[in-house]
């Protein structure tokens, strides 16, 4: 464990005060981890696995191995002990089961992932221009639902021009801009194959407010908010951050068990429904979304923004943050990536 978390911190490029800091101990403290000789508690295993990009399950496995081998030493009765608390373990543990989707999630489901092998063999006649053009519409429509007036064709004369556009304020243009910028960042994540971690939250959060509202850009709240229009109250400034910690502990003990679809549409509404920043959460919730999408060899799933798809859009979300149910929201999404795989393998194929 201890080479794990000192292999883990080195590649971060951290320094042993930069980690202490984040996690809130002694710097002494770090060094004894990675020294062997202390353990980090249950409770910061959750915090030191988001800190340093490590699986969770990874590091709780190492932890408990090296408690047992610490409480058992070399006694000669060690082996015929552990045949034993094995037994007792398997009688008592709790059986994992499998996840059940609502019948219409899962059918959605399944034509997905048909979808997706086929696209997955196909993928060689993929284009710069295709993507070009259909992150071109998702950035016109994922601003268009925050109340940008730009049409689709004023996006790309923004983006791909250069061009002002009379009549239409500086910020529009810089979220126009600003967007397009946050999808090559997200894209990177996404060849990385990188975990969502804080640092990369901040950073796409930090480019679509870049220019707009540089004091908040990349930074948790300090104020309280309210959505309008919307009966949820998100949480108080000073909780942000606990559940901002529980967002990630979430994500880490679920990314590898969740249908990559139904991963990124919770990412995407556990995010929003905190609202940890002061603007900008819808955009960054769907681009956190697109992100697991694009990672799992998916394609973007572009939510609308015309009247009817933003208020069903809204509704679904206002369902799951009021009544605790996901499902219609989950389900809305995932027909939002079928509707894009069909349409991707449509032009691909001609």
């Amino acid at each position: 464990m201890k080479t794990l978390l000192k292999n883990a911190r080195l590649e971060k490029g951290l320094m042993v005060r930069e980690l202490a800091q984040s996690l809130g101990v002694d710097q002494a403290l770090i060094s004894k981890f990675e020294g062997g000789t202390r353990k980090p508690t249950r409770e910061q295993l959750p915090q030191l696995a988001q800190i340093l990009g490590i699986d969770v399950k990874e590091l709780k496995i190492q932890w408990l191995k090296e408690k047992v081998l610490y409480e058992l030493g070399e006694d000669e009765f060690a082996l015929e002990a552990l045949q034993f608390a094995e037994q007792e373990l398997r009688l008592h543990l709790p059986k994992k089961s499998k996840v059940v989707y609502p019948k219409s999630l899962s059918a959605v489901l399944a034509s997905i992932d048909k979808l997706q092998k086929k696209l997955a063999a196909i993928r060689k006649f993929d284009s710069y221009r295709i993507a070009q053009a259909l992150e071109l519409e998702y950035t016109f429509e994922s601003n268009r639902i925050e109340g940008n007036t730009l049409t689709l064709k004023e996006t790309d004369l923004v983006i791909n021009e250069g061009l002002t556009i009379s009549g239409k304020s500086m910020r529009e243009h810089l979220e126009a801009i600003n967007h397009k910028d946050a999808i090559v960042y997200m894209k990177q994540l996404a060849e990385k194959g990188a975990l969502l971690l804080n640092r990369e939250l901040l950073g796409i959060h930090q480019l679509v407010l870049r220019g707009i509202d540089e004091v908040n850009a990349g930074k948790y709240r300090s104020l309280q908010v309210m959505i309008k229009g919307s009966k949820h109250i998100p949480p108080p400034p000073y909780l942000v951050s606990k559940h901002m910690e529980d967002y990630f502990i979430w994500y880490q003990e679920n990314h590898k068990r969740t249908h990559p679809v139904v991963l990124a549409a919770e990412m995407h509404e556990r995010l929003v429904t905190i609202h940890p920043f002061i603007d900008g959460n819808g955009r960054t919730s769907r681009l956190v979304m697109n992100l697991i999408l694009l990672q799992h060899g998916y394609v973007i799933a572009n939510i609308k923004g015309d009247s009817k798809s933003r208020l069903a859009y809204y509704n679904a979300l206002e369902a799951a943050q009021t009544t605790g149910d996901k499902n219609a929201f989950i389900l809305l999404v995932a027909q939002y990536e079928l509707a894009a795989l069909e349409r991707y393998l449509k032009v691909l194929q001609g």
